[in-house]
């Protein structure tokens, strides 16, 4: 795995976010945080949610985009539904994914995170080709940040409770904690 000065991945589709900035401390990435997106909502494919990290929303074609056009947010990474693994922002930079935030007590996740999206929702299981990738690609990552350990990857619903659910019930923590312990 070839990794470039400003920590994009190999073998993985590069679509460039504006929507990051510097990291306090590039040296302290100790987190992974999972999440779950679909845009429209409850609905797959159409690169909508590569257009939403892009500032390129459509609004137009759904009336929801109408309410989140503004936001400026981004990821690191999105797996889509078929295991295909895009990346917006260098792992060196501050994505803007986990928002109002806090872990162990200390806030401002962004700082000290790696962002990776799902696409999928609260009410229905992720693919086999998803988990798959995952699991590739967190122990790339794990490989490149060694801080961040099992017990160091959790939930968007975690370090925002009250404000966000994912990645949701369906997300099956022990089978993506048990398939990272593979060789």
């Amino acid at each position: 795995m070839n990794i470039d000065q400003q920590t994009w991945l190999d073998g993985v589709e590069i679509i460039p976010s504006p929507n990051f900035n510097e990291r306090p401390d590039q040296g302290d990435v100790s987190l992974l945080v999972i999440h779950n997106i679909s845009l429209p909502p409850k609905k797959y494919g159409g690169g909508y949610i590569q257009k939403f990290f892009q500032n390129e929303l459509p609004v137009e074609d759904d009336p929801y985009f109408k309410e989140i056009a503004d936001l400026q947010v981004s990821a690191h990474f999105l797996i889509e539904r078929n295991g295909l693994i895009s990346q917006f922002v260098p792992l060196a930079k501050r994505a803007w994914h986990a928002g109002l935030s806090c872990f162990e007590g200390r806030e401002g996740c962004n700082d000290f995170s790696v962002g990776i999206e799902l696409e999928g929702c609260d009410e229905e299981s992720f693919t086999d080709q998803q988990y798959r990738a995952l699991c590739r690609l967190t122990q790339k990552i794990q490989s490149i940040y060694p801080d961040i350990t099992p017990q160091r990857i959790t939930g968007h619903s975690d370090i925002a409770p009250g404000r966000k659910t994912d990645p949701g019930p369906f997300f099956d923590w022990p089978r993506y904690f048990k398939s990272l312990h593979r060789d």
